[in-house]
């Protein structure tokens, strides 16, 4: 007993902590070894980055936005988109593409500048256009530099033609008036004379009607006929409606069936800015006259009627 007694004492104490614990007396429970080659935790994921989250939130804003605006402005959005393809594309036309006439009326025309080059009038008159307004001046100072070419081929093609000067409502209406008058020959037989009021660089309304007004005043005495007045639809309404009334109309107004405005209050219609007229090359402006051609003639400036003889 005490030799059994003295083994035990001797026997090296046990922790559990590597091979096993004690349980009672007699038994062990082995326990798992700790491999001395663990594996590190993995590291934690750096931080995220704000700004990306920022960024996408902005993009994702300014699509919202787009979108809105879009669909409120989608007519005019996509006019300008059509527009922008069409200078872009200009180089790739043929000068023989073309727009079909607009249904319902039977006396079309165009409106000219030198922004279409050179145009092909024979060919013009041949597409069933019957009348041309062609820019002659612009402000105080600027002549259309295809003027005279497009004045003279444009008549001699048969196709009814008339002037137009491009009001700067920041210039004084006697000025502009004496550049039209001697930048345009009109004479017996010709469209009367158009004053293009669409500008809208004014400080005062009162001052730009003023000059508008002593415009048509002074080419009126000039040419022996009552000037045509031409303007869009919005401008018209807003700053140019209960002042001129007694001078014939021309209206621009797209992306509509027909105007808004009353038959009764205009005479053309410029339906369309990026038509194709065969014989232009890039896109044109396109109008009708409400009327057939015969009262289209007799807009024209009259012949003067030779006075009788006094014996």
């Amino acid at each position: 007993m005490e030799s059994a007694k003295l083994a035990k004492s001797r026997a090296p104490a046990h922790d559990g902590s590597r091979a096993g614990v004690i349980f009672g007396h007699h038994h062990r429970i082995p326990l798992p070894r700790v491999s001395q080659h663990t594996t590190p935790p993995a590291p934690p994921p750096p931080p995220g980055r704000p700004w990306r989250r920022n960024l996408l939130a902005a993009l994702l804003a300014l699509l919202v936005l787009g979108g809105c605006y879009y669909v409120r402005h989608r007519v005019q959005v996509n006019r300008y988109a059509r527009r922008a393809w069409a200078t872009f594309t200009k180089n790739g036309l043929t000068g023989r593409e073309k727009t079909p006439l607009l249904a319902g009326y039977s006396v079309h025309g165009i409106d000219v500048s030198a922004y279409q080059g050179k145009i092909d009038w024979p060919e013009v008159a041949r597409n069933r256009v019957r009348f041309a307004f062609i820019k002659a001046s612009e402000g105080g100072t600027l002549r259309d530099p295809r003027f005279a070419r497009n004045w003279r081929e444009a008549r001699k093609a048969g196709v009814l033609c008339g002037a137009y000067h491009y009001f700067q409502p920041n210039r004084d209406g006697l000025i502009q008036a004496n550049l039209f008058t001697k930048t345009v020959p009109l004479s017996p037989g010709d469209l009367p004379p158009v004053l293009d009021v669409e500008a809208a660089n004014f400080h005062d309304v009162a001052v730009m009607r003023r000059e508008v007004a002593r415009w048509l005043r002074l080419v009126e005495a000039h040419y022996g006929v009552r000037p045509i007045l031409y303007s869009n639809h919005s401008f018209y309404k807003r700053h140019l409606a209960g002042h001129f009334d007694h001078y014939p109309l021309w209206l621009a107004h797209y992306e509509v069936e027909r105007p808004t405005m009353p038959r009764s209050k205009w005479i053309i219609w410029q339906h369309s800015d990026e038509a194709y007229v065969p014989g232009i090359r890039g896109v044109v402006d396109f109008n009708v006259f409400q009327g057939n051609f015969e009262s289209l003639q007799a807009l024209r400036i009259p012949t003067p009627t030779a006075e009788p003889i006094q014996h």
